[in-house]
């Protein structure tokens, strides 16, 4: 089914706004099909109406930085797939069920957001629990991290095929999604390879064995995984985009300096893979679905010796995914990617409500302070040009 949205264009004139409009009874509108305004004349700005979006990999922590972080989420997303890395890990139905009532609880009055909740999969990980999980309709997939691939991952699998192949067939059997942090964690490997060679030597050999298991590779970073998206069927193997990893490449991690809040796991990669996945995700293939990976850590465990991996992306994300899909000259397609491809490959319902994105100005805080110390967001203090609005 075509995207649909609505796209105006704002003169600031009295009567002057042009108004182009998709209705489901006309042909969808491509591409090829239509040329924006320039957004060089003078006073002429866009503005997009599409569906509430849903993130697909969003990170809330706990206590005092759940509190803090959570409102950015919940105040233009719909839904959130939950990522269970806390300390302890959320490896129990009964745990994630708890944990989704603490969000519940830190959501601003009034809110409709709707957090989905995950399973951290470990080598003791039993296929009763995923019985339990698919029976209590708030778990909706299961995260693989490979032992000491990221944050709170020293909890994970060692032995994917040796220790998980017994809850990997019960989660075929459930219909219950894995969801991969896709690296290998083998010291000789390098950094920037771990993402290639896990495609190779786990994920490619796992999709082969288990071909109705269905698979997000999350936050993909390279043009090997775009081919593997791609090599693999529609609606079983699909991946979730960051927008640091469609906005940024390597050398964001050290222009001016060594550049903390700009370290993500995985890492940033070479220009050529960044551009591979904005071709991925611009060219309106369902395969591809927003998850932001928004990670926040307080400032001082940023900015400090071994500081932690995590990028802070809550308030600009879709900011920088429109900026993105502006600049590839596919507005039209950005609707899709943001809120349709997700729910349709989780067979869940699409949401309602609407969002505005205005092509408007704005500044993004140096910091976000909550009861413990602040957080630094992605491009803070920089000026971007579109601004997300529930009306």
């Amino acid at each position: 089914m075509p995207a649909y949205c609505s796209i105006q264009f704002l003169t600031g004139l009295p009567g002057s706004s042009f108004i182009l409009s998709r209705q489901p009874n006309l042909l969808p509108l491509r591409a090829a099909s239509w040329k924006p305004i320039p957004l060089t004349s003078k006073g002429v700005k866009m503005e997009l109406t599409v569906t509430r979006p849903d993130d697909w990999h969003l990170h809330l922590r706990d206590g005092d930085l759940l509190q803090a972080v959570v409102p950015h989420s919940a105040s233009h997303f719909g839904r959130a797939i939950v990522m269970p890395n806390l300390k302890p890990p959320i490896t129990t139905t009964a745990a994630a069920v708890a944990y989704r009532e603490s969000i519940l609880k830190a959501l601003p009055p009034n809110n409709g957001f709707d957090p989905l909740m995950t399973l951290y999969l470990t080598d003791n990980t039993s296929p009763e629990e995923v019985k339990l999980a698919r029976r209590s309709g708030v778990v909706f997939a299961v995260k693989l991290y490979p032992a000491g691939a990221t944050t709170n991952s020293q909890d994970g699998v060692t032995d994917v095929f040796g220790k998980c192949l017994a809850v990997l067939e019960e989660m075929v059997e459930q219909s219950m999604p894995l969801l991969v942090h896709g690296e290998v964690t083998d010291p000789n490997v390098d950094t920037f390879d771990r993402e290639r060679v896990f495609i190779e030597t786990i994920l490619a050999p796992l999709v082969q064995k288990l071909p109705r298991l269905k698979v997000v590779m999350e936050h993909i970073t390279t043009m090997d995984a775009v081919r593997f998206i791609e090599s693999c069927s529609e609606g079983q193997v699909a991946a979730t985009v960051t927008p640091q990893h469609l906005f940024l490449n390597r050398n964001s991690l050290f222009q001016g300096g060594l550049q903390p809040h700009n370290y993500c796991l995985p890492v940033l990669k070479r220009e050529t893979h960044r551009q591979a996945m904005v071709s991925a995700v611009t060219s309106g293939s369902r395969r591809y679905f927003l998850g932001t990976d928004s990670a926040p850590h307080e400032r001082r465990r940023k900015e400090c010796p071994c500081g932690c991996a995590g990028i802070y992306n809550a308030p600009v994300a879709l900011s920088l995914y429109a900026k993105v899909f502006e600049e590839a000259g596919a507005l039209d397609k950005l609707e899709a990617f943001t809120s349709f491809n997700g729910p349709d490959f989780y067979g869940l319902p699409r949401n309602t409500s609407k969002i505005v994105l205005r092509q408007s100005a704005w500044r993004v805080p140096e910091s976000y302070t909550y009861a413990s110390g602040e957080i630094v967001p992605l491009f803070a203090g920089q000026t971007l040009e579109w601004l997300p609005s529930n009306s």
